[in-house]
């Protein structure tokens, strides 16, 4: 059974003639007959009474208003799916870890708003593994991560390099590590840990590349604002990158301390699905995400500087 055998059959009973319907659905009266026999044969029961006006059997009669029921849905469906292709879709929703939500994304909201004032964008700071989580669960169509191939590794995913980021350290100014620089390993585990919630791809950083290193965790925060806060108050410490540092360096209450050897970088990547690159919409965003990217970091002459600008 075929959508174009239904909508024959809808036709028929709606104009009563096998002339008119092949008039109003675009086709020959040999093309409808044909559609009508082969539904008859599907179901094995004839649908309509062949005589001067075409009239429904009692099995005609039964399938009609499912007939109607699937070629209403059959309509609102392709409909649904030709406004997602021309860009017309409700909202589009972006994870981000907290870094890139805080300094990268704000002038890309501001252009995309204004280019599709029709769509609402919803923008989520979440971890990396939660962002990615959410994004293969259908609730958001793109994340901006830390780069974990485990997570990624598969061909329904779209996955595009932004920049990569220095982790540095955030202490209090008159902290114990604040007199070490670049500030040894071996003292950055005797402390505390500021983490973020959720904040899983750091620790596997520092696992991966440092693996005698085993860090204290001892608070999950959500925010960078909460992250300057606790520790300016105490022994509390965080690793941090440095595109979220840019605040913390014009602090007095704080310090930024590069790390001894070795020094870590975290690569930030943008991540979809396939399918919903064909959507205008989510295609543009990415765009202008990897356009900002590619812009902010041929400007700069090191990375540092860079970061601290991202």
């Amino acid at each position: 059974m075929r959508i174009e055998q239904l909508q024959a059959f809808l036709a028929i009973a709606e104009t009563g003639s096998f002339q008119s319907a092949a008039r109003r659905c675009g086709i020959t009266q040999s093309t409808v007959s044909r559609q009508i026999r082969g539904l008859e044969d599907d179901l094995g029961m004839p649908l309509f009474h062949r005589t001067a006006q075409a009239k429904l059997t009692i099995g005609g009669e039964r399938l009609l208003p499912r007939a109607r029921r699937i070629c209403q849905e059959w309509k609102q469906a392709t409909n649904e799916i030709a406004d997602l292709l021309e860009g017309r879709q409700p909202e589009l929703c972006v994870a981000g870890i907290q870094s890139v939500c805080s300094h990268f994304l704000p002038p890309i909201i501001t252009q995309f708003c204004q280019r599709y004032p029709q769509v609402q964008l919803r923008v989520t700071a979440l971890g990396s593994d939660r962002s990615l989580k959410v994004l293969r669960d259908g609730l958001v169509d793109i994340a901006i991560v830390m780069h974990n191939p485990m997570l990624t590794n598969s061909q329904e995913m779209a996955v595009t390099p932004l920049y990569e980021d220095y982790v540095e350290v955030l202490m209090a100014a008159d902290h114990p590590l604040a007199n070490y620089s670049p500030a040894p390993w071996s003292e950055i585990a005797r402390y505390p840990h500021v983490v973020f919630k959720d904040g899983y791809g750091m620790q596997r950083l520092v696992q991966s590349q440092v693996p005698e290193t085993e860090l204290k965790m001892a608070l999950e925060l959500n925010t960078l604002d909460a992250f300057r806060g606790v520790v300016r108050q105490g022994k509390m410490i965080a690793l941090l990158p440095q595109s979220a540092l840019a605040e913390s360096r014009r602090d007095p209450g704080l310090a930024v301390r590069s790390t001894a050897a070795p020094v870590l970088t975290r690569q930030v990547v943008m991540v979809t699905t396939q399918d919903r690159l064909r959507l205008p919409p989510v295609r543009q965003f990415c765009d202008m995400v990897q356009r900002l990217a590619e812009e902010s970091f041929s400007q700069l002459s090191d990375l540092p500087s860079l970061m601290a600008l991202s």
